[in-house]
């Protein structure tokens, strides 16, 4: 990936739901112009989501996600639906196909996409099929007011459905920025980024890489270095930085090192305010203080990779939670998609920065944790706490 391409995460993510061959493939198709998408006659040929990145003018990058129908059955079809409503947790914009028949089903999820207040484009595709004036007045009551009236097939109407999705994107979205304000043109920021076995070989983690794009963009000068170059990067610059952002391990020698005058921050705070909600993640970090060793902790970690020495969310981040709560402290760790469907059983959460989430994503977890009174937080801050640093560091917005 080069620092011009938009990571998947940053990327505003439009479903398609709708039933059985009701055309969601083909409409994915029409609206980018390209046969992105499988379509077949046969009903069911799109089993898991399938997530395809793609540039959709004038609204920039998108995801679009195909979803299975979700009028499947069978004990396989019960799991494609699952699937397709655990892609509610992270779809910014709906777009609902509507078809011929009694539209129990399509009330049905367009009750709980309202439910998680995701925006809902209406639609009745294959209007070369149907009788148009029927349909659209039967879709009008079930969802109060006029569908759109398109057809894959022969692109009628998909102008119009386009300007749906670049209204309901300036009407709803704004774009985040990781830095919120803390920097202006002209300064100047060192960026402290351990290349540890965490890292990949050759390259630097997403954040870093996002992070630096976006202070060149705001015409920072930015300085790098590693961890245990940190003095040498202060002793060869001719003023002090006005920033150092390190990462959420290197806290405390950051601290120790820096210039007085130097605001201080880390990757996993900046990412905190941009894919979280931070004011929730600082209350919850205060839960740290309240475990013992009777406690039950949940790790989340967005990315699946394989576990390698000296894991953040795996080893050290348990291991400093049980140095301050006792060994007997227990912690579960999830990564990916997998989360608890129900958290009550857990006393804190701690989630990692999500780099590889979009925000929808994050924050259907965070209302999952405040609905049900589980604390929440996530490892930057919560490092910065257990560092007893939370108070000191610079936090964005």
């Amino acid at each position: 990936m080069s620092l011009n391409d938009t990571p998947r995460a940053n990327r505003l993510h439009i479903a398609i739901f709708g039933r059985r061959n009701s055309g969601k493939s083909s409409l994915i198709n029409a609206l980018t112009g390209q046969d992105t998408a499988l379509v077949s006659e046969y009903a069911g040929t799109t089993t898991d989501p399938v997530y395809k990145a793609m540039e959709l003018h004038p609204v920039g990058p998108v995801v679009f996600i195909d979803t299975a129908g979700f009028d499947d059955s069978g004990e396989l079809g019960e799991l494609r639906v699952k699937r397709t409503r655990d892609v509610i947790k992270k779809t910014d914009i709906a777009i609902l196909l509507f078809e011929e028949g009694t539209m129990d089903d399509e009330k049905l999820w367009l009750d709980m996409l309202q439910e998680a207040e995701v925006p809902v484009i209406p639609v009745v595709n294959k209007t070369d099929a149907f009788d148009r004036d029927h349909l659209e007045t039967k879709v009008a009551m079930v969802f109060g007011k006029s569908p759109y009236m398109v057809s894959a097939a022969t692109g009628d109407g998909i102008t119009y459905l386009k300007k749906a999705i670049e209204h309901l994107t300036e009407e709803n979205f704004r774009r985040e920025t990781i830095m919120k304000g803390m920097v202006k043109a002209g300064d100047l920021v060192l960026l402290v980024m351990p290349q540890d076995i965490q890292a990949p070989k050759g390259r630097l983690i997403l954040p870093q890489v996002q992070t630096l794009r976006e202070l060149l963009d705001s015409k920072c000068s930015v300085m790098s270095t590693t961890a245990d170059g940190l003095q040498n990067a202060l002793d060869a610059m001719k003023k002090d930085p006005d920033l150092i952002i390190t990462d959420s391990q290197c806290f405390k020698l950051a601290d120790e090192m820096k210039p007085a005058a130097s605001r201080l921050t880390s990757f996993s705070v900046l990412f905190a305010a941009y894919k979280g909600d931070i004011d929730i993640y600082v209350r919850g970090a205060g839960m740290i203080d309240r475990l013992t060793e009777k406690s039950r902790v949940l790790i989340a970690e967005a990315c699946t990779h394989a576990p390698l020495e000296e894991d953040i969310g795996r080893e050290k981040i348990p291991r400093m939670l049980r140095q301050r709560c006792g060994e007997g402290l227990q912690v579960d760790v999830v990564s990916g998609p997998d989360f608890p469907d129900h958290l009550e059983k857990y006393d804190l959460i701690i989630h990692c920065g999500a780099c590889m989430f979009n925000r929808k994503h994050v924050m259907s977890r965070i209302e999952q944790a405040e609905t049900e009174g589980v604390p929440i937080t996530n490892y930057g801050i919560a490092m910065a706490h257990m560092n007893g640093m939370l108070s000191t560091i610079e936090l964005p917005g």
